[in-house]
């Protein structure tokens, strides 16, 4: 058995879960989910918990186990604690500035880059270097952090200092060498 998918979730207070078939709506403080999964793997309410079961040991049902239990895992913590992505911004000139709802981008092109926010999901800028993504879909979130980091990507062999581009605050970008001279 997957020890990710065999794993039981916790429901805390104030949040409901409404299994119908293969759909399921996670509504807590911060929001309401949804989401599809897919019909061979079941989903029961079990008092104060969540859990995960799959019909054989085949590999996509083993597959799917694990899958199922993490994206219910995100929903419930989404709906409860909400999800959080922080890019920071490093370079001569790189910075960010909030423009009511969404945000523009000099990260070292010609003109600034207009970054609007998805639908579910709320970009602030706490400093000129530093964007927060935050929402209740662990999805969107990563989704649209990915985008912002799309403009300008670490670029490895520029190192002065830091590494100039846009970058995960967790992300450890690694340093190459440039070309040897013959």
């Amino acid at each position: 058995m997957s020890r990710v998918g065999r794993a039981p979730i916790p429901v805390p207070t104030g949040v409901t879960v409404k299994i119908d078939g293969q759909e399921v709506t996670v509504q807590g403080p911060l929001g309401t989910i949804t989401k599809t999964f897919h019909p061979a793997i079941s989903v029961e309410h079990v008092s104060a918990e969540l859990l995960v079961k799959r019909p054989s040991d085949a590999r996509q049902h083993r597959a799917l186990h694990g899958l199922t239990r993490a994206l219910l895992n995100n929903m419930v913590v989404g709906v409860t604690q909400g999800h959080k992505r922080t890019l920071l911004i490093t370079g001569i000139g790189f910075r960010a500035e909030q423009v009511g709802s969404f945000v523009s981008l000099q990260a070292g092109l010609s003109h600034p880059v207009l970054v609007y926010p998805a639908e579910g999901v709320e970009l602030k800028v706490e400093t000129v270097n530093r964007i927060t993504v935050s929402g209740i879909d662990k999805e969107l979130v990563g989704d649209m952090a990915a985008r912002i980091r799309a403009v300008r990507p670490v670029r490895p062999y520029i190192f002065r200092g830091d590494f100039q581009g846009i970058r995960y605050e967790d992300e450890r970008p690694r340093r190459k060498a440039g070309k040897q001279g013959v």
